[in-house]
């Protein structure tokens, strides 16, 4: 959990599904109901327009969204294709995500086709990626998207002996978290408010992270990195796939 998030502020009526998760945070106290946001810090807010992840004293607030805005737009007009070809999505593949984060890119290989199963070890970010998918199951727009998505609490390294998911992945995808450049003013602020609530990029972890999902998928995996950055855990891939701003490194399973 995140040390630094205790309060909960709503401003509608709670789903079951979240009352259910909140509950025994709030009765454990990890979690305080209260009508205005905390001094400093940063807090969830929950209303008409689903949960977010919100700061004292600071404008916007983050969400899951995969009805509206970019991933509408992906959604209706194209954009991916980089990470499908990653991923090698014309043959299909079964997909684990298993750095869900705010659920873009796992979104975005739903709506290629493909069965993807995702990952969030963060047990704040994953009722944000729960929220968005319960928001996008009930449009009619993507519904049939969110068939084909699949979410666990957890991570795969601390998982990996009683992982119990049948089929097991084609591919792992990775996408860790790393030191932002740059400057817009929405990606300054999402990134800050994740950075606070989960930490910035733990190398310490990259290694097991990568070794664990080459033991996992039966194809590859494939890390997402800045076009410029350092191989992740320092581990040269077998091929990549190279655009202007992100690239894709592939690494074979372990034999």
């Amino acid at each position: 959990m995140a040390a630094n998030l205790t309060t909960f502020i709503c401003h509608a009526p709670i789903p079951d599904w979240l009352e259910q998760q909140l509950q025994p945070l709030f009765a454990g106290k990890v979690l305080n109901m209260q009508s205005q946001p905390p001094e400093q810090g940063l807090y969830l807010i929950y209303d008409d327009a689903g949960l977010g992840l919100a700061k004292a004293s600071a404008k916007g607030i983050v969400r899951v969204d995969f009805v509206h805005g970019k991933l509408r737009h992906r959604r209706l007009f194209g954009g991916g294709e980089l990470i499908n070809r990653a991923v090698d999505a014309k043959h299909q593949p079964v997909v684990w995500d298993a750095t869900g984060g705010l659920g873009r890119d796992a979104f975005v290989l739903a709506t290629s086709g493909l069965k993807t199963v995702v990952f969030e070890h963060n047990f704040f970010v994953y009722l944000l990626l729960a929220d968005g998918l319960y928001r996008a199951r009930a449009d009619k727009q993507t519904a049939c998207v969110t068939e084909r998505l699949q979410l666990h609490y957890g991570s795969i390294p601390r998982m990996f002996e009683n992982l119990d998911i049948d089929p097991l992945p084609d591919v792992v995808y990775l996408d860790p978290m790393y030191p932002q450049k740059q400057k817009s003013a929405a990606v300054k602020k999402e990134m800050a408010y994740f950075h606070e609530l989960i930490g910035t990029a733990d190398e310490s972890n990259d290694q097991l992270l990568l070794e664990t999902a080459q033991k996992i998928a039966q194809k590859r995996v494939v890390v997402k990195r800045p076009a410029n950055g350092v191989f992740l855990a320092n581990c040269q891939p077998a091929f990549q796939y190279q655009g202007k701003t992100t690239r894709f490194d592939v690494y074979l399973p372990l034999s």
